[in-house]
């Protein structure tokens, strides 16, 4: 019921509907709880606060919105593309750890806007449940493996490690060539499932290029 809202909210709202009201999931079979009707008011707010669309009139009906979304996106895309090639192409970029200081600047910025509640983020920074009323987010029960399925599993892998021992030596050696020579790893890696394990081609790479450490 929650999705059927919140897609019904979003279609009255870009037909430019004059009010709006978003049901409750539970409000077809009871009173509804405070907890059915905060993420009922979840829902505008989210459309409202996050989703941005709707600062713009007709965003769907003749607006200037989408092109412009479209031509914005376009022209940032090409500029990344230019700051890659001044670098001297991928592989260059990566020499110079381009693309991960690009990801690495994005996360902080994102993090930080969402710290000082600059980019609200509804039930995360903003429209939180008053002091004695956590419980509402209430917590889920994670689905974990049993013991049994662990250990069919190690099993498993034990028994294709041991089938596969001798071509899997050779085939990781091939892996790690092709790593260390800029070659095309996906393509290598194609064959290297065929005998080697995930872990085994992970310790495999890491010994070519290390761990991903994030650099503050």
């Amino acid at each position: 019921n929650d999705i059927r809202t919140t897609l019904q909210a979003l279609y009255a709202l870009f037909d430019n509907c004059n009010s709006l009201h978003t049901n409750a999931f539970d409000e077809a079979i009871t009173t509804p709880t405070e907890h059915s009707v905060r993420r009922a008011v979840a829902i505008q707010l989210i459309i409202a606060r996050e989703l941005g669309l709707n600062y713009c009139e007709n965003a769907l009906q003749g607006s200037f919105i989408v092109d412009e979304l479209t031509d914005l996106v376009e022209e940032a895309v090409y500029r990344e593309f230019e700051r890659i090639s001044e670098r001297g192409g991928v592989l260059g970029a990566m020499d110079r750890m381009y693309q991960r200081g690009r990801i690495q600047d994005e996360s902080l910025y994102y993090e930080s806007r969402k710290h000082d509640g600059s980019f609200p983020i509804v039930g995360v920074n903003t429209f939180l449940p008053e002091s004695g009323q956590e419980d509402e987010s209430r917590g889920r029960e994670l689905i974990r493996s049993t013991e049994e399925e662990k250990q069919s599993q190690i099993r498993n892998v034990r028994a294709f490690q041991a089938a596969h021992a001798d071509s899997s030596a050779k085939a990781l050696a091939s892996l790690q060539r092709v790593a260390r020579g800029r070659g095309n790893v996906f393509e290598e890696l194609m064959e290297t499932v065929k005998s080697s394990s995930l872990g085994q081609i992970s310790h495999a790479l890491y010994a070519v290029g290390g761990e991903y450490r994030r650099n503050m």
